[in-house]
């Protein structure tokens, strides 16, 4: 097994303060075409996956079916913020389906948006499961639950919605998905390899060259999220930024505990990163210096460098030092 190679620095002043190691893979719908660590190591993609968990909603018919717009499919792969945006439409769609905040297994969540977290503090309102950044995935869940005629648990393990999320991520990961855990929403994770969800990526990256429905579901999916960033993450998130500087050439998707991946359709790519110790600034370090590695962003735009060569401010606002990719990385 590889080991994992340095792909983030942490910089104050001339001193190098930390560095974080990772595992990278690009991909097309063969497999690798470069791989920095160990494409084999077995992760858990977390919600960086809500794409492939999202797919038996729209290739079932159901989204047709609940007249679910763009809007819709672009919360079903979120992790959002809990903005306004993100709780009305959740909220809207529990509604149309006839249920209300109760039916979700998410779990509340204080909303990570300034704005919504103050007016909850104003109000002396609890956040309510809706403001999860999952509720998008779990409306969708619910959506193909009532489609399928299935129960309310829709998180079991042995439910009718997750026995078609593990399809379709075996379908496009080719792992086993004997291997899963709960994640952070209560729904099942399955486990694969970095080299697997690199190449899922890239499958969906080429859905639009194909004609089968579940190519079709995917390209929906990757359109809504293109076309549709703010729903995706939310302001000052690097999912949204890093999107709207692509212009509708990517998908960019975070995952809980250092992952990342991209879908890069006019590449035909897929690209799948894992920060071994589950830094968020380190995964979103790497993901902006492969897209500038792939000449898809220059290193100067706005958004990379929030991301790759970032300062670091400490409380008086002084510049301390920078996030940099690691040396020799990409």
């Amino acid at each position: 097994m590889t080991t994992p190679i340095p792909i983030a620095e942490i910089w104050r002043g001339p001193v190098l303060e930390s560095v974080h190691a990772g595992h990278v893979v690009i991909a097309d719908p063969a497999g690798p075409r470069a791989v920095w660590g160990d494409a084999d190591a077995m992760i858990l993609p977390r919600s960086s996956c809500k794409m492939i968990q999202a797919l038996p909603l729209v290739a079932s018919g159901a989204a047709d079916a609940a007249g679910l717009s763009d809007r819709h499919l672009a919360l079903a792969c979120a992790s959002h913020n809990g903005a306004a945006i993100h709780t009305d439409l959740a909220s809207q769609w529990l509604a149309a389906l006839g249920l209300d905040d109760a039916a979700l297994r998410c779990g509340p969540q204080d909303p990570r948006d300034p704005e919504a977290h103050a007016a909850l503090i104003r109000e002396g309102t609890r956040p309510a499961q809706v403001h999860n950044n999952c509720s998008g995935k779990h409306s969708g869940f619910l959506t193909l639950s009532a489609h399928l005629k299935a129960g309310p648990e829709y998180v079991d393990i042995t439910h009718p919605v997750q026995a078609a999320v593990r399809q379709s991520f075996c379908d496009l990961t080719g792992a086993a998905g004997d291997i899963w855990a709960i994640d952070g929403c209560s729904a099942p994770n399955f486990a694969c390899t970095v080299g697997e969800l690199a190449r899922a990526m890239a499958w969906m990256a080429t859905a639009g060259t194909r004609s089968d429905g579940q190519s079709r579901a995917a390209a929906r999916l990757v359109d809504a999220m293109m076309t549709h960033p703010e729903l995706v993450a939310g302001e000052d998130r690097a999912c949204t930024d890093l999107m709207r500087a692509l212009g509708g050439r990517g998908a960019i998707k975070t995952g809980a505990e250092g992952v990342f991946v991209a879908i890069l359709p006019q590449a035909g790519l897929g690209v799948a990163l894992k920060a071994v110790d589950g830094a968020t600034r380190a995964a979103e370090c790497a993901m902006a210096a492969v897209l500038v590695h792939l000449g898809l962003l220059p290193e100067d735009h706005p958004a990379i460098r929030r991301y790759l060569g970032a300062p670091i401010l400490n409380r008086r606002g002084l510049n301390t030092g920078s996030v940099r990719a690691a040396a020799g990385f990409p």
